[in-house]
């Protein structure tokens, strides 16, 4: 996966050859370096805020509370038991089989090779695969509208309100960094690439089938077009085998073809209205006395739908755009765990392209200025959420 490593403004490429003609591994990680190297500021200016949000939080919960309990709380130790003993088997109706696989079980695979515990490899996993978002943010940033905005985009997603899940034992880090690489191979035209970078994403996380259906129609479009020959038919049938494997696996064991809705649905009280439970809960939110949480989950939820109007005004690659729009239409349109929306939408991150655009052309100490306080926001939202607020983030 290789970065453009100019700061001038691009439009995706047309061409496929990286697919056609393989590289020499040495010169491939030499590719990768040079692309490490030139997103560097970007994953160090992540990194800086990530950590200002991880110092706080240990300083607020020092010395009573363990911060690596706090970050592996509620979803993280459903992770953490089915990285540990696997799946329940649907023995109760909560069943953590509501959980996708491939974060606790990279996990799993990894836990034996390191001196670490469970947690801590969950941790560590956690951080690589946020890592690893920020860099393919910064890929697309740069490819779109040059190097600035690539340090903007990675910036602005780890100063979102609820960041803080990204240094945590959840799986919303990697899966915005499959999404991110997917998205990102797919303006390249890099088809095989993106057909399994969306498999694995589909193994992650059920808001996959977003991904899924922007990588199903553009291979869709290429093969039609009769471009790059086989390749998109073959992304085509990678793109959704991950999640439709593991959605038929969970209809084996429960004994239901609709088995890992079942569970959803009577287990953990998740369905899709097409948002009338979001509605009606942000009006409660606005006209009666709530906590922070809800307050912000609403202010996100009104800003992602703002900021997905200025996208189309932007006339952002239709790939992100799609991408966007399932989005916010599957976390907003579905019914329950009101107080977790703003954290289902971290991985929506082309929402802040145009956020990030207007940073990268502002006046360097305005822009500055203006991050140290979203950095400050931030961190102090992350401490909350974990040792204020009593549900998940």
């Amino acid at each position: 996966m290789d970065v453009v490593t100019t700061g001038e403004r691009r439009t995706p490429a047309t061409d496929s050859t990286a697919d056609e003609i393989p590289s020499a591994p040495d010169s491939r990680a030499r590719r990768v370096l040079a692309s490490a190297r030139y997103a560097l500021p970007a994953l160090g200016a992540y990194a800086a805020v990530r950590v200002l949000g991880g110092l706080t939080l240990y300083l607020w919960a020092s010395p009573s509370r363990s911060t690596e309990g706090l970050l592996t709380r509620a979803d993280g130790n459903w992770y953490l038991a089915i990285a540990q003993h696997g799946y329940d088997g649907y023995q109760r109706l909560q069943s953590n089989m509501a959980f996708f696989p491939l974060y606790p079980g990279l996990t799993a695979a990894l836990e034996p090779l390191t001196p670490l515990d469970f947690r801590k490899t969950a941790l560590a996993l956690a951080w690589i695969a946020a890592l690893a978002a920020a860099w393919g943010l910064f890929a697309i940033g740069n490819l779109l509208h040059g190097r600035r905005v690539g340090i903007m985009l990675a910036v602005l997603w780890g100063l979102l309100p609820h960041s803080i899940v990204q240094t945590m034992s959840y799986s919303e880090g990697l899966f915005t960094a499959l999404a991110a690489w997917t998205l990102y191979a797919l303006l390249r035209e890099r088809w095989l690439t993106a057909g399994v970078l969306c498999l694995f994403a589909g193994l992650t996380r059920p808001t996959a089938s977003s991904l899924i259906a922007v990588v199903g129609l553009a291979a869709l479009i290429a093969a039609v077009r009769r471009r790059d020959g086989w390749r998109p038919w073959v992304a085509m049938v990678l793109a959704p085998a991950g999640w439709v494997g593991y959605l038929a696996w969970v209809g084996v064991q429960t004994g239901r073809p609709d088995g890992w809705f079942h569970i959803q649905d009577a287990g953990w009280g998740t369905s899709f209205d097409f948002g009338v439970d979001t509605l009606r809960r942000g009006r409660l939110v606005l006209t009666e006395a709530s906590a922070l949480e809800l307050y912000t989950v609403t202010l996100v939820a009104v800003l992602a739908v703002t900021l997905f109007v200025l996208s189309l005004i932007d006339r952002q690659p239709w790939q992100l755009l799609l991408y966007s729009g399932l989005l916010l239409v599957t976390t907003l349109g579905a019914a329950g765990y009101y107080h977790s929306k703003a954290r289902f939408l971290l991985p929506a991150f082309p929402l802040l392209i145009p956020v990030a655009v207007a940073f990268a052309k502002a006046v360097r100490a305005r822009a500055i200025a203006i991050l140290t306080l979203l950095a400050l926001m931030s961190a102090y939202f992350g401490g909350y959420l974990l040792i204020v607020w009593r549900s998940s983030p």
